[in-house]
């Protein structure tokens, strides 16, 4: 073998190699390092205590995750008072009391509206997965619908038209509102969390179809006119 052909073989095997062992650990650093955050944020909570009620003050030596594990029986034991012990009469008082503040209204009502959508599944802000052609024919992307568009926008259409909130990569609390027919729009299988995982990952985490087939949404996207009895519910 000449001397460049062993030099180009070990670079092809060095290459090789090195991919496959970036495959194999950097999804294990990712998640180690996405847990970190989220045991960083927790202990950052009990930060809100005065000094002398933080845990490693009141014990004589440090317990790794100590705050986080009081930040998650604050937050259950918030829950279990906001659902047993507090009023709905109390809690709307609260919440309207926030969304008078300037400014914090429009990012807490934002915000409050877009984790019910996520956490709670009875919560119908976000009904449905769809596909819709955007920005133009031709192109698709993954919507959300919101609901059935009412009033004027709805008496100036000749179509039946609904609201879809089309997210953004890899932010997807940021995206676009869109009014789209609703004979053109292409529903999906998928739920509302897994397609905000396919939106924040740009595609590369695809979620698998229900009968167990993976979700291609160019097999499934079919033209807008054989898709006219297809809607959200």
């Amino acid at each position: 073998m000449r001397p460049g052909e062993a030099f180009q073989s070990m670079q092809q095997f060095l290459r090789r190699n090195f991919v496959a062992g970036v495959l194999s650990v950097l999804p294990l650093l990712i998640t180690i390092w996405i847990l970190r955050w989220l045991i960083d944020l927790l202990e950052s909570g009990v930060r809100l205590l005065p000094p002398a009620l933080r845990p490693e003050n009141l014990l004589p030596f440090y317990v790794p995750g100590l705050g986080a594990l009081v930040t998650l029986a604050a937050v259950v034991a918030l829950g279990f008072a906001m659902t047993t012990l507090v009023s709905h009469r109390i809690t709307r008082w609260v919440n309207g009391l926030l969304l008078r503040i300037p400014v914090f209204r429009g990012i807490y009502a934002a915000v409050k509206r877009l984790v019910e959508a996520i956490m709670l599944p009875q919560h119908q802000s976000f009904r449905r997965v769809v596909l819709i052609e955007y920005p133009r024919k031709g192109i698709y992307a993954v919507g959300l619908v919101t609901g059935v568009t009412e009033g004027e926008v709805q008496e100036r259409t000749s179509a039946r038209v609904v609201n879809v909130f089309v997210p953004t990569t890899p932010n997807p609390t940021s995206g676009y509102y869109v009014l789209a027919p609703e004979s053109e729009l292409i529903p999906l299988s998928m739920s509302v969390e897994d397609a905000f995982k396919l939106v924040m990952s740009g595609g590369i985490v695809t979620p698998e179809h229900p009968d167990g087939r993976v979700e291609n949404p160019r097999a499934g996207a079919a033209p807008a006119s054989s898709a006219g009895a297809r809607g959200p519910e």
